[in-house]
């Protein structure tokens, strides 16, 4: 088999080279704001938060329980203490407790003074205000600490960090609710072509629903980016070189789907030449080979080819590590695993194939993966049937069923 677009692949350039071409001649924003921590989600972290108080704030119970003071008992035998009182979480026991006393307190409450160990209610018998505990008792267990999470003062979470879920709630426990972020990136996007109509009009011969726009809204769907969609634009090189001029005045990205190969209704590369730099064209990836990076004025651009599971894969694959640097997020690379190839698979070498795969669970919990199906960059069906990428390098010339290969899941999580 010979993948006829890989004849001039000495010419083009590697997937690893022109990431780190971008990734070294990108700049992040440096544009901030404060915003609540209710709206936090997804945003950049721009300044490390460090904690005003201890985590946990005071030292308080692990369990329903009672509490005591191990220096005042022999813990390897059973003993015998008074009942002081309650410690209720959000109620602390305020009042003194004597040497052969001890507290019931519940879970998250304050343990006092010098009480250092609790036992689980379970393991107690309580006979009028008198509290049997039983023998082999560990000091100090079931007490946390004050500041045994965090102390006051210590980062809580460094800057350039993504927040997530989880540290929106490690924040809050802290008592922080405003946060200063990086703004977002400011990105616009649009498709060319004369035979491109948006979904909802009538269809007639020649002319295509145009989706690519519908895919990269899906894509771009992140808190840490504003998006404008400057719509469908017509193969007209002065149209389409004045719509990218005014986006690029106010915007820190564009990114266009279509125009960007050798046709005679291509222009992309053209504007680009005219009208400010071209970093390269052209990568060794399939698909996505038609693939132009370059700037207009201040604004960097993104040239993706016309297919939709082109554009897919160049966006995950190029593009999204670019715009993560710029929103002065922290670097990060997609998750890889290995996984047995159920079947044959072709390829012939010259460029870095992503094919669109099914990954699953083999009987004995292992990963094995196959084909989703037709591998044109027109076919879509494959793309939204697919939950994964089968990652083969250019050297590759096909894989055999049962040999191990590379995968890149889509998300965290696959059906049995």
């Amino acid at each position: 088999m010979i993948d006829l677009c890989s004849l001039d692949s000495a010419k083009l350039l590697s997937l690893d080279n022109a990431l780190e071409s971008i990734i070294t001649s990108v700049t992040a924003v440096s544009g901030t704001e404060i915003i609540p921590l209710a709206h936090a989600l997804g945003r950049i972290l721009a300044r490390t938060v460090k904690s005003p108080i201890d985590l946990p704030y005071e030292r308080n119970s692990a369990m329903d329980g009672y509490a005591f003071n191990s220096t005042e008992v022999n813990l390897e035998s059973t003993f015998e203490l008074q009942l002081a009182g309650t410690s209720w979480a959000g109620k602390p026991f305020d009042g003194a407790i004597n040497r052969g006393e001890c507290l019931r307190v519940f879970t998250g409450a304050v343990v006092n003074g010098e009480l250092d160990t609790v036992v689980m209610q379970e393991q107690v018998k309580v006979i009028d205000n008198r509290v049997q505990f039983p023998s082999s008792i560990k000091t100090g267990q079931f007490i946390r600490p004050a500041g045994e999470d965090v102390e006051a003062g210590e980062p809580l979470i460094k800057a350039s960090k993504r927040l997530c879920a989880a540290d929106i709630g490690y924040l809050a426990a802290a008592g922080i609710h405003h946060l200063e972020v990086f703004r977002p990136l400011r990105i616009a996007y649009l498709a060319t072509g004369d035979e491109l109509i948006s979904p909802g009009r009538p269809l007639s011969s020649g002319k295509i629903f145009e989706s690519n726009r519908s895919l990269l809204r899906s894509l771009l769907n992140d808190t840490a980016f504003t998006i404008t969609d400057l719509g469908i634009i017509k193969d007209d090189k002065t149209e389409l070189k004045e719509i990218l001029l005014n986006a690029a005045n106010n915007h820190d990205v564009i990114v266009t789907t279509g125009g960007a190969s050798v046709g005679d209704a291509d222009f992309i590369k053209e504007i680009l030449d005219e009208c400010g730099r071209v970093g390269f064209w052209k990568i060794a990836v399939k698909p996505g080979k038609p693939f132009a990076f370059g700037w207009l004025e201040d604004c960097v651009f993104f040239g993706l080819p016309g297919n939709p599971v082109s554009v897919m894969v160049a966006f995950d694959k190029i593009v999204m590590p670019a715009l993560r640097q710029m929103t002065g997020a922290q670097p990060a690379r997609a998750l890889r695993i290995q996984a047995v190839s159920t079947e044959n698979i072709k390829k012939a070498p010259g460029r870095q194939e992503f094919m669109r795969g099914i990954l699953s669970l083999s009987e004995d919990n292992g990963y094995e993966v196959k084909s989703a199906g037709n591998q044109g960059s027109h076919i879509l069906s494959v793309l939204s049937r697919a939950n994964c990428y089968i990652d083969l390098p250019a050297t590759n010339r096909g894989v055999t069923a049962g040999e191990t290969v590379w995968v890149e899941p889509f998300s965290t999580q696959i059906e049995r």
